[in-house]
């Protein structure tokens, strides 16, 4: 009957809603189960960032190194060039002027590292140590611009510029331990040991006479002259081995 075919018309609509419903609920669990597999793993990602980082990090540093070390060899150049002939005779403003560039490429190459290097220990102590460089050796600077400095230690110091302008850090190195220690017989800057004459006095010469031992002020600043020469020779990478100073 009519009344018949409606209800089995109900029932079919019901039954092929009911099938469609089923349908949508697999789909979307299948669905869910795919997005399942394809979660993040947090500790690959995490892994894989921190190595890109300190891959970027070691190119970073090799780079500035480079551009460090090309500016330290340009300017070298460059100063030499510029130089005029009474320039070049001119012990301490050469001193003053050698030394001062090393305290600017020092601290360059110290505010171009990362902040999560700058935050170290050992970060902050290369900080503290140049501070202490630049404190130390300012006394040095001072004589050199009233051109007060004593002859026989502003030849030496001069010697040690010469030299490391030159990449002859070996020969640096023995300047510096003549103005540090001396070769005299007596190198703690004695000339008179008795009340009698010597005949060996005359080998006592006081150009010979260490002048590190003079004063606590002169200790400091050839503290600071070595440190630099060590900074000297670390960014001269042009410069043969055989040239340089183990442990500088």
């Amino acid at each position: 009957t009519h009344g018949d075919i409606t209800r089995l018309q109900r029932l079919y609509t019901a039954i092929k809603g009911r099938e469609e419903a089923m349908l949508g609920a697999s789909e979307k669990d299948e669905f869910l189960l795919g997005s399942a597999d394809r979660t993040r793993n947090v500790f690959l990602e995490t892994a894989a960032a921190a190595t890109s980082a300190n891959d970027t990090f070691a190119a970073t540093t090799t780079t500035t190194q480079q551009n460090i070390t090309n500016t330290t060899a340009d300017h070298h150049h460059h100063q030499q060039q510029e130089l005029t002939a009474e320039e070049q005779n001119d012990k301490p403003k050469r001193i003053y002027r050698y030394f001062k560039s090393l305290l600017r490429q020092w601290e360059a190459e110290l505010n171009s590292r990362p902040d999560a290097i700058k935050r170290t220990m050992a970060g902050k102590n290369d900080i503290k140590t140049l501070k202490q460089c630049k404190d130390y050796i300012r006394p040095l600077f001072t004589l050199c611009k009233r051109r007060e400095i004593e002859e026989s230690l502003q030849n030496h110091l001069f010697n040690i510029v010469l030299y490391c302008e030159q990449g002859e850090f070996v020969k640096a190195h023995d300047a510096y331990l003549d103005v540090a220690i001396g070769r005299a017989a007596w190198p703690i800057g004695v000339t008179m040991v008795g009340i009698h004459a010597r005949s060996g006095r005359a080998k006592i010469e006081s150009a010979n006479v260490a002048h590190v031992m003079n004063s606590e002020l002169q200790r400091k600043y050839l503290t600071s002259v070595k440190r630099l020469m060590s900074f000297a020779q670390r960014v001269r990478v042009d410069v043969d081995p055989s040239k340089k100073v183990v442990n500088l």
